[in-house]
């Protein structure tokens, strides 16, 4: 199985429990799993990732380039499946709206392009404000988080 990182698996990850200097196995091991074809992510992510003003910055453009994988026709063609589950739902339409502007749109076309499981720090949700990668991993995507993946 392949497994796509939410941003959020990274920026939590360095902030909270491996930060880059006191826990570099975490990092080599997901470049490790990156070179076997097990973990990866994607091109939006590493968007994020390059707003960001600290040495994940770094990290990710001197060490992990080739994590990200583009998105393609593959995964442009997999966004349909993933609007008609969002449209389908009782979401406001603000939720909508902000669903399909945002990364978590695209991880899940890549996810269905792939046949990959999302890793996300979210957690599932009853809210119809916001649509959470879980809530949309109905549509046939395994999910789990950081530490599971480990």
């Amino acid at each position: 199985m392949t497994y796509l990182l939410d941003a959020n698996v990274f920026i939590q990850a360095k902030n909270l429990h491996y930060g880059l200097d006191f826990c570099p196995a975490f990092w080599n091991r997901i470049l490790e799993k990156n070179q076997t074809g097990i973990v990866q992510s994607i091109d939006k992510v590493a968007d994020e990732i390059d707003a960001g003003d600290d040495s994940l910055i770094e990290w990710a453009k001197e060490r992990a380039r080739h994590i990200f994988r583009n998105t393609d026709t593959s995964v442009l063609s997999q966004l349909g499946r993933a609007s008609l589950w969002a449209t389908s739902q009782n979401y406001e339409p603000g939720a909508i709206s902000t669903y399909y502007e945002s990364i978590d749109y695209y991880l899940v076309g890549h996810a269905l392009a792939q046949n990959s499981a999302i890793v996300t720090n979210e957690a599932p949700s009853t809210s119809t404000k916001r649509i959470k990668i879980p809530d949309v991993c109905a549509v046939g995507i395994f999910f789990l988080n950081p530490f599971e993946m480990l």
